[in-house]
C-alpha cells in the first residue's frame, strides 16, 4: 500500500443495523478497486471484513475491521462495524477515530433500532446515508427516505437516485453532475431516464440550497438569486457535509455491485479528510486484540504528528514508556509494513507491552493526553467456572486477556459468594466469550447463575452465655463468657464491661476474633452476619486450662445460641437503578419493576428520552439487560450501583433460605 498525505485520507465508520448489508457494501469497495478478483459473500464466510473464526461460523459481524480501499488517489479507510447491539463498544471505538458516519439502510427494512441508537452516539459529526438492496423485492427508495426524515429530522439530501427498483433496478443517477450509470462496477454513462427528470430537478434545487448553507458567501449570492457554478455548489456543498448540516442520501446495490463505484467517487470528492495538527506526534489506541500469530495488536489513529518506527513514546494513560517495533497497515486480516504513519491515518502497533483500548501513546518529551473513548458499562451478569478444577489459573489468565481486548466486558471475583462473575453486554457476547475460551485459550467452562450475597442480621437484645469446658487427660480447655448482642447501624462493633477480672484481659482479643469469625456464616442459611454489636460483661476462667483458643470457641458457641435467640432475618442488598427509555416505554418499565419488589423514586424528561429512578433488589437486576432489551426492542439503557442492605422476608425469603440450607447439607 503506498504513502498518502493527510489530505488523501477519508475515515469512515460504515455502521447500521445488522442485516443491512454493510458489510457486504464495504466488499463490494473492494472488489470495485482491483483488490479482489472476485466478491466475497457473508453467507459463505469469504469476506474480507468478517474474517474471524467466529464471524464466519455466525454469519455475522462481531469485531471492527480495518479496511482501506484506493480510490481516486485517495485511501478510504472503512471500519466496517457490528450491528448487533451487543458489540455496540466496537462501534464506539470506531466513531471516536472516524471523520464521519456511512449509514447502511436497507432499501427493503428501513430504518431500524441500531440505526436510531447510533445516530444519537454520531451528535454533529458529518453522516452519509447508503439505501442498500435496491435489487430486493419491496425495495421502496421513497419510503425509506421519508422513514429517515420522520426519524432523525435531519436536512437529508437524495445525491444518487436509483433507477427501477426490484428486478428492474439497473443503475443510479448522479443528482450532483445529473448523469446516470447502468450496470454493474463503474456502470455505462447512459441517458437519464425522463421518468426520474421531476425528481432529480426538485433534488438538485435541495442540493443547491444546501450547497449555500456551506459557505457565507455563497448563502448571500444564493439569496440575491445569483445562480451558484458547479464549482461552488460542490465546494458548499463538501463545506456542509463537514458541518453536519446535510445528510446526503445514495442508493445501491452492494451484492449486485451496482452504484458502488459512485458511491466511491463521492467519498473520495466529498467526505471530509482528517484535520491535520502538527508537532510531536500523538495517537489514541481505539481497538486491540491477541492475534494468535502476530501477537497483541493496538489499532491507532495518529492525531498528532507523524508516527515512525523510530519514535520514543510513552504510554500517557499509564504513564510508562514503550518501544515501538513494527508499524503495519492492515486490510481484514491481511497486514504491510510501514516506517511511517502520517497525521489522521489508521494503523496497528504489535507487542506493545502495557497498551490497551482507550490510551494515549506521544512522544516521551513533550507527551499530551488525547481524550479517551466513552465505553457502554456492561450489564448482564453471568457466573462463570471451570469445568476441570485443574483450569482456574487458566481461566483468570484467559480472563484478563478477554478484558484487555474488549473493554466492554467485565471481570469480577466475589469473595462472598466465591464466584467469578462475567459482566457483558448481551447474552450474545457472553456465548461469543466462552466459545473463545474454548477455542483461543484452552478453556472449557460452565455457566452458572449469579448467587445474591445475602447477609443476615438480627431484631432485638440478648444476653447469651458461652462455654467452652473440656477435660481429657492432662491440660484441659476452659472458656466462659457471656456476651449481650444487639442490633447496630454499623457492620460490627465489640465492646467490654468485664468488671473484677472475670475474664482477663488478655482474652478479650480472642473473644472479638472468635466473633469476627462466626459472623461469617450466620444461624438462618449460612451468609455473613452484619449490623451486631456484641458486648462481653461476664465470664470466668481457669488460671491452667483457660487459653485462646478456648475463649475463641466459647464465642462461637455465645454467638450462635445468641442469633438463634434474637430474631435473625435475612437482609438482600438493594441497588440504586437509572434506565434511559423512549417515553412511549416508560409506563411498561415503571409496571415491570413493581413487579420486581421495586421502589420508583421518580422520572426525569430528557427531550425524547426519559429517565427513570427506581431502587431494585438485586435478585431481580442479574438478567434485567435481556428483559430492558425485550421492553424497548433494544431503545433502552441503564445503570445501576449498590445502595444498602435491606430486611428481606416473607415467602421468597424463606426459599432463599431453604435452598441455602440444602446446599450447605449437600456440600458437607
Amino acid at each position: 500500500m503506498k504513502n498518502y498525505q493527510s489530505n488523501q485520507l477519508r475515515n469512515v465508520a460504515v455502521v447500521a443495523h445488522g442485516g443491512s448489508g454493510k458489510t457486504s457494501l464495504v466488499e463490494a469497495m473492494l472488489f470495485n478497486t482491483g483488490t479482489l478478483s472476485r466478491l466475497g459473500r457473508v453467507e459463505d464466510g469469504t469476506t474480507v471484513s468478517d474474517y474471524h473464526p467466529e464471524e464466519t461460523a455466525r454469519k455475522m459481524t462481531i469485531h471492527t475491521s480495518l479496511v482501506p480501499v484506493e480510490w481516486n488517489n485517495t485511501k478510504i479507510n472503512l471500519l466496517d462495524t457490528p450491528g448487533f447491539s451487543d458489540f455496540i463498544g466496537e462501534v464506539k471505538g470506531s466513531l471516536r477515530v472516524a471523520d464521519g458516519a456511512l449509514f447502511v439502510v436497507s432499501a427493503v427494512d428501513g430504518v431500524q433500532v441500531q440505526h436510531e441508537v447510533i445516530w444519537d452516539m454520531c451528535n454533529e459529526m458529518p453522516k452519509i446515508v447508503v439505501i442498500n438492496k435496491m435489487d430486493r423485492e419491496n425495495a421502496n427508495f421513497d419510503k425509506v427516505l421519508e422513514d429517515l426524515k420522520a426519524k432523525f429530522g435531519a436536512n437529508f439530501v437524495p445525491i444518487q437516485l436509483p433507477i427501477g427498483a426490484f428486478t428492474d433496478f439497473s443503475g443510479v443517477v448522479n443528482v450532483m453532475d445529473q448523469k446516470a450509470f447502468t450496470g454493474d462496477g463503474k456502470g455505462k454513462e447512459t441517458p437519464v431516464p425522463e421518468d426520474l427528470a421531476d425528481q432529480i430537478e426538485v433534488y438538485r434545487e435541495a442540493l443547491v440550497e444546501a450547497a449555500a448553507e456551506g459557505d457565507d458567501e455563497l448563502t448571500m449570492k444564493y439569496l440575491e438569486g445569483e445562480e451558484l457554478t458547479p464549482d461552488e455548489i460542490k465546494d458548499g456543498f463538501r463545506k456542509c457535509l463537514a458541518q453536519g448540516k446535510v445528510v446526503p442520501v445514495l442508493a445501491c446495490s452492494a451484492t449486485k455491485n451496482i452504484g458502488v463505484a459512485q458511491i466511491l467517487d463521492f467519498l473520495a470528492a466529498y467526505f471530509p479528510a482528517p484535520k491535520v495538527e502538527e508537532g510531536p506526534v500523538a495517537a489514541l489506541v481505539f481497538k486491540t486484540i491477541a492475534d494468535p500469530y502476530v501477537g497483541k495488536m493496538n489499532f491507532i489513529r495518529v492525531f498528532r504528528g507523524q508516527l515512525k518506527n523510530d519514535s520514543a513514546i510513552v504510554n500517557v494513560t499509564k504513564d510508562k514508556p514503550e518501544k515501538i517495533g513494527q508499524i503495519l497497515y492492515v486490510r481484514g486480516k491481511a497486514t504491510s509494513q510501514t516506517d511511517v504513519v502520517p497525521c489522521g491515518d489508521l494503523a496497528v502497533l504489535v507487542k506493545l507491552q502495557d497498551t490497551n483500548t482507550g490510551d494515549t501513546l506521544a512522544d516521551k518529551d513533550k507527551p499530551m493526553e488525547l481524550e479517551g473513548i466513552e465505553f457502554p458499562v456492561p450489564t448482564l451478569t453471568t457466573a462463570v467456572a471451570p469445568k476441570s478444577k485443574n483450569d482456574e489459573d487458566k481461566l483468570g489468565d484467559a480472563l484478563l486477556k478477554l478484558t484487555e481486548e474488549d473493554p466492554t466486558i467485565k471481570v469480577q471475583k466475589n469473595t462472598e459468594t466465591k464466584q467469578t462473575l462475567l459482566i457483558t453486554m448481551g447474552e450474545a457476547q457472553t456465548q461469543i466469550m466462552v466459545d473463545r475460551l474454548k477455542k483461543k485459550y484452552g478453556v472449557d467452562v460452565v455457566l452458572e447463575e449469579p448467587k445474591v450475597p445475602y447477609r443476615e442480621t438480627i431484631r432485638k437484645k440478648v444476653e447469651v452465655e458461652g462455654k467452652h469446658k473440656k477435660q481429657s487427660g492432662g491440660r484441659g480447655q476452659y472458656g466462659h463468657v457471656w456476651i449481650r448482642f444487639e442490633p447496630t447501624d454499623e457492620h460490627f462493633v465489640f465492646a467490654e464491661e468485664v468488671f473484677g477480672g472475670a475474664v482477663p484481659k488478655n482474652y478479650f482479643p480472642a473473644v472479638e476474633k472468635g466473633l469476627r469469625e462466626a459472623m461469617e456464616e450466620g444461624v438462618l442459611a449460612g451468609f455473613p452476619v452484619t449490623g451486631l454489636k456484641a458486648t462481653l460483661y461476664d465470664g470466668s476462667y481457669h488460671p491452667v486450662d483457660s487459653s485462646e483458643m478456648a475463649f475463641k470457641i466459647a464465642a462461637h458457641l455465645a454467638f450462635k445460641k445468641g442469633c438463634e435467640q434474637a430474631s435473625p432475618v435475612l437482609l438482600e442488598p438493594i441497588q440504586n437503578v437509572e434506565v434511559t427509555v423512549p417515553e412511549q416505554f416508560m409506563g411498561d418499565i415503571i409496571s415491570d419493576f413493581n413487579t420486581k419488589r421495586g421502589r420508583v423514586l421518580g422520572t426525569e424528561p430528557m427531550g425524547k428520552l426519559v429517565k427513570i429512578r427506581a431502587q431494585v433488589p438485586l435478585s431481580e437486576m442479574y438478567r434485567y439487560a435481556i428483559d430492558l432489551k425485550s421492553m424497548t426492542q433494544g431503545r433502552g439503557s441503564f445503570t445501576m450501583e449498590f445502595y444498602s442492605y435491606e430486611e428481606f422476608s416473607g415467602r421468597e425469603a424463606e426459599m432463599v433460605i431453604k435452598k441455602a440450607r440444602e446446599e450447605k447439607e449437600a456440600n458437607k
